[in-house]
């Protein structure tokens, strides 16, 4: 009986698995399955920008173009030469490449199990990716490496594809409790409903509200299904902290007001744990760390998340979702050993104008192990 046999690097694996590998990540990446989207006009907190996947170049630049804010002319006053110019802020985006690799063993170690190896390859190169994905855009967002010890990065990493970790500015961020800086957070000041509502307050009052906001972007919030929403993501500490902080009635009507909102069936809600002041509340547990906060430096820290639209600014640098990443079968010694590696061209960054994050809060409160 003959048998179909497709060899190393065969065309029809290789755009097969690289194509299967695309879809996979994207749909288990956290950022890219429930908050990314693209297009001329941003609609989620991450913006996928494409065009560098059918031109060359190895950067995006993308423009904020402000508000008009001049005083009307009354009456028959005249106007010329009192038009107000066109402010625009520009900000950019680099890609560089990445790699990863499974070495699938000898060829004694492919004879002795009936696992089809390519096949795990598959799927422990799309748990990998994910993982890289989603650490990658919470440390940008974050503007900080942390100290999370799980991280595949260490933690004296500093960014890539000369996109910089830029720390959040004075008005982008927000502490628990009465805290007002990083040296006075006590490890009292946890997440609560508190912080929460003075994101809202300083996202609202940003474009407007006198001299200290009138230069500052306003937050956007995200369109889900006719309803604006913000988003809020912490860490698995501080939504013990927030459900802790808030009385029993509060939290049934926080869970009540995700299960009955518009869209609640969307990516965006689903897996939500409640909507507070109109912000929806998410967990996830690589939210960035810190062990260095407070008087001492001794207290632990989280920074949660509280995004708008074009919080983020992803790009890739293959044309296609099927292209988007290279599949490479190798043989090693005499063929004797299979190593499958993976690459994709892209990049990521906080979008920031004038010197001020655009589309994104810190939250900083304590948290420890509960």
């Amino acid at each position: 009986m003959s048998q179909t046999i497709i060899g190393l690097n065969d065309a029809k694996a290789v755009k097969r698995y690289s194509g299967n590998l695309a879809v996979d990540v994207g749909r288990k990446g956290y950022f890219t399955r429930k908050f990314m989207g693209k297009g001329n006009v941003p609609t989620k907190p991450i913006w996928q920008l494409t065009d560098l996947e059918a031109d060359a170049g190895e950067q995006i630049t993308y423009d904020l173009s402000m508000q008009l804010n001049m005083q009307p002319i009354e009456g028959d006053r005249e106007l010329h030469g009192k038009e107000e110019a066109l402010v625009f802020y520009t900000d950019l985006v680099y890609i560089d490449q990445m790699r990863g690799g499974a070495d699938c063993g000898g060829r004694m170690t492919r004879k002795r199990t009936l696992h089809d190896l390519r096949q795990v390859a598959r799927a422990r190169s799309t748990d990998w990716w994910a993982r890289v994905f989603d650490e990658v855009i919470f440390m940008y967002l974050s503007g900080s490496r942390g100290s999370n010890s799980e991280f595949v990065f260490p933690t004296t990493y500093s960014g890539f594809a000369n996109n910089t970790l830029t720390t959040p500015d004075t008005n982008h961020i927000v502490y628990g409790g009465v805290a007002t800086a990083k040296a006075n957070l006590a490890s009292t000041d946890t997440m609560s409903t508190l912080p929460i509502d003075r994101a809202v307050a300083y996202a609202e009052m940003m474009g407007g509200g006198g001299p200290a906001y009138s230069e500052i972007p306003q937050i956007q919030k995200c369109n889900i299904d006719g309803e604006e929403l913000f988003l809020c993501i912490m860490d698995p500490y501080q939504a013990f902290n927030l459900r802790r902080n808030t009385t029993t009635n509060d939290w049934a009507d926080i869970q009540k007001a995700i299960a009955t909102a518009v869209g609640r069936e969307s990516m965006f809600l689903k897996g939500g744990m409640g909507i507070w002041n109109g912000v929806v509340l998410h967990k996830h547990q690589n939210c960035i760390r810190f062990t260095d906060y407070g008087a001492l430096g001794a207290t632990g820290a989280t920074r949660a998340l509280f995004l708008g639209l074009q919080a983020g600014a992803m790009a890739f640098g293959s044309s296609g979702q099927d292209l988007r990443f290279g599949w490479h079968e190798e043989g090693r010694d005499n063929d004797n050993r299979v190593v499958i590696t993976t690459h994709t061209i892209w990049g990521f960054k906080k979008v920031t104008f004038n010197g001020n994050d655009f589309g994104v809060m810190a939250i900083d409160t304590a948290a420890t192990k509960p």
